[in-house]
């Protein structure tokens, strides 16, 4: 199936370097120090210490990567707006963030039909920051991944980054169009993006897990993508829970981008 991108919309955001960047260390270091965090957003600090133990237990710490947030709009997400667990995966996502990327920055897509809306968190700006911007947005339509997805491909590659993206993805149910959903996913394959998919609900997510286990090379150069359910009370999950299931498959994604030449340069860990 053919998919005819041309009207999509164009985000207007771009992830802003630090006016004064840190020098490189000698050795790998986390995106953004413990004392950055502590001193920006206290609130992050048990966060950002449980991101990076599970990233040291996947053999991933010192790893570099632009992180994304991808979140759900479609009307049956309601429930998860209005009990603060989209808030909480954001910070979640966060301070993930902060251990992978120097500018404390998270571009966030919220999406159902189309792209509702385009935004930001960061260290200076998390706290109660996801239900009015999701209330601003209006109307709460269908689930078409596929347009999120583009949308991130479309930034990442405007960005000019040098590393690898991860993009945490987050939705209740199936797409409106599997096919489309699966074309981008496998196209995507070719660019340095890990899509890391998350279940919030009562959803069996039959399509995700399809999606999950798509051939290669069949289907996809490499296998880009994870998934896991969080289950219909995603806050009942502990942080390091989370992060664990977040980190299962980038390891693997990072070593099979690295033989195809999908993830270019040597190993950052």
């Amino acid at each position: 199936m053919a998919i005819d991108y041309r009207k999509r919309p164009r985000i207007d955001y771009r992830k802003r370097p630090e006016s004064e960047p840190e020098p490189k260390p000698s050795a790998p270091a986390a995106g953004v120090s413990l004392e950055k965090v502590a001193a920006r957003a206290p609130g992050l600090v048990s966060l950002y210490k449980s991101a990076a133990v599970s990233l040291a237990k996947h053999r991933v710490g010192g790893q570099r990567a632009a992180v994304y947030l991808v979140l759900d709009r479609s009307g049956s997400m309601r429930p998860y707006y209005r009990d603060g667990s989209v808030q909480h995966l954001a910070e979640q996502t966060l301070a993930l963030a902060a251990n992978l990327d120097d500018d404390g920055v998270v571009p966030v897509v919220f999406f159902s039909t189309g792209i509702d809306g385009t935004a930001e968190i960061s260290l200076d700006g998390y706290r109660d920051r996801i239900n009015p911007l999701h209330d601003s947005m209006g109307h709460m339509g269908r689930t078409n991944y596929h347009v999120a997805m583009q949308a991130v491909i479309d930034h990442y590659q405007a960005s000019g980054a040098e590393d690898p993206a991860f993009v945490v993805f987050q939705t209740d149910g199936s797409p409106t169009s599997k096919t489309a959903a699966e074309h981008v996913l496998c196209t995507a394959a070719r660019l340095p993006i890990f899509w890391q998919f998350i279940g919030f609900g009562y959803d069996e997510f039959r399509f995700l897990r399809r999606l999950d286990e798509l051939p290669v090379p069949d289907k996809r150069v490499v296998d880009n993508a994870g998934f896991f359910a969080a289950g219909a009370s995603p806050k009942s999950l502990t942080d390091e829970g989370l992060y664990d299931q977040l980190l299962g498959e980038f390891p693997q994604w990072l070593t099979a981008a690295r033989s195809a030449g999908v993830v270019r340069g040597p190993s950052r860990v």
